[in-house]
């Protein structure tokens, strides 16, 4: 009897070429990370439920709980074993603000740390939203204070790895939580909180929805246009503070958001011109923001939504003694290449890392065939040895098939390499003989559209 085998929705794979092209973002990121002075790290993917229930927003919609299968139901209900109590983690800020509580005698602080590991949260799948994916995040912690000029040096850190993607522009639209704060409380809104995360949703459900939303919610309609006034404020320079003003609305707070931000624009106009622009719409759904917030959109695909994200955060970590404020951005790795890929059409140049086929005359030449590989390889280009001693027009042909460029012949006039684009063949000396730099390795391209 076959059985069927039926993808699961919300957990994306690649086939070869495309996962070759996610290996070259990663890299990238990675790259981009360490010249910035970022220190890798990794956290376990298992976290108390009752740490992750504690961080705000809709956290408790998304977590994957983990259970023993083997686990009796008497000790699963009285907790014994504890695997009840722990849960997938759905970010990588929570955990990692963990990691530094547990181990900051250990840690040389301000600590700067990149994470690139799997998160999964219970999400309905569709179009670049999944329930396993990966994101690359970037951090900066402190003890008790945490400068503020950390807080324009995230975003920059993110724009210059997307100037590095074949994309057809990027914003990162930027907010300071203080300012809708200090404008809410301005207005006479207690629910703080509970406002931003309604106005969270302008993007997706609309002004109306969230105009009825805020309503519902106690506010005035006076107060919720006011509200949506200050969310339609966006700017690639500092007029914004001017607009804010002009809405007629004074409190400390939002004065101090104004100058943060401000400070983070000026930065971003300076060393980055255009790749940041001062939304106030963006509040981020999360309670553990404290200050700068960002978001990241695709030119033209402004509907696919945020596929970046982050911001400040003053409480989340602490001992009881100790606070470790930082601040953070977060790459949708998954989300991004589900536009990149796609829509987009980004794949790699060939479906294997390998440069070059060592061809098989005949199955008693293996050994000579891999000790040929070996030399290659020991030199750093990738090869591999024929499947099978065939034809040689079908080795070729299985080369082509594969994306490898080039096929190495053993003959009588010694060693030759053929270049199966090209049809070129030449001699070759297996101690010296190298591919252009180009084929060396795979890259990527756009599919013809």
């Amino acid at each position: 009897m076959s059985t069927k085998v039926a993808p699961l929705s919300g957990f994306p794979e690649f086939l070869p070429a495309d996962r070759i092209a996610e290996q070259h973002v990663l890299d990238i990121i990675r790259r981009t990370f360490e010249l910035h002075g970022f220190a890798s790290i990794e956290t376990r993917a298992v976290e108390p439920v009752e740490r992750l229930l504690g961080k705000g927003g809709d956290a408790d919609k998304e977590i994957y709980a983990v259970t023993r299968l083997a686990a009796d139901r008497s000790e699963a209900s009285s907790g014994q074993d504890g695997t009840h109590e722990l849960g997938l983690h759905f970010d990588l800020t929570v955990p990692f603000a963990r990691y530094v509580v547990e181990n900051a005698g250990r840690l040389q602080l301000p600590f700067r740390r990149y994470q690139i590991q799997k998160v999964w949260r219970g999400e309905r799948p569709q179009e670049g939203r999944y329930r396993e994916f990966t994101q690359a995040d970037i951090d900066v912690i402190d003890a008790g204070t945490l400068a503020p000029h950390y807080e324009a040096e995230v975003p920059l850190v993110v724009a210059e790895i997307f100037r590095q993607l074949p994309l057809p522009g990027f914003r990162i639209q930027v907010n300071n939580r203080k300012i809708p704060e200090g404008f809410y409380r301005g207005i006479g809104l207690a629910d703080v909180a509970g406002t931003l995360r309604i106005v969270d949703k302008l993007d997706k459900i609309g002004p109306d929805r969230v105009r009825s939303a805020l309503v519902e919610a106690g506010a005035s309609a006076e107060q919720a246009a006011r509200c949506l006034a200050l969310a339609e404020i966006r700017s690639e320079d500092l007029s914004f503070v001017d607009r804010v003003r002009a809405l007629g609305v004074s409190h400390p707070t939002l004065t101090e958001g104004l100058q943060a931000l401000s400070a983070v624009m000026r930065v971003g106009l300076d060393l980055a011109p255009g790749a940041l622009v001062a939304d106030l719409r963006v509040a981020r759904g999360l309670d553990y923001y404290t200050g700068t917030v960002y978001e990241t959109q695709i030119v033209g695909h402004e509907g696919y939504g945020s596929v970046c994200s982050g911001g400040r955060y003053d409480a989340l970590a602490s001992d009881g003694r100790t606070t470790y404020p930082g601040v953070g951005i977060s790459i949708g790795v998954s989300r991004l290449l589900g536009l990149l890929v796609p829509r987009l059409g980004l794949t790699g140049s060939r479906s294997t890392p390998t440069c070059v086929l060592v061809a098989l005359p005949a199955e008693a030449d293996r050994a000579a065939a891999m000790r040929t590989a070996t030399t290659l390889r020991a030199r750093g280009i990738p090869t591999e040895v024929a499947p099978s001693a065939d034809k040689f027009g079908k080795q070729i042909r299985y080369a082509d098939r594969r994306g490898i460029p080039y096929v190495w012949f053993a003959t009588a006039e010694g060693d030759q390499v053929k270049d199966i684009r090209s049809g070129e063949q030449t001699g070759a000396d297996v101690a010296s003989w190298l591919p252009p730099q180009e084929d060396l390795h795979p890259g990527i391209r756009l599919r013809p559209r």
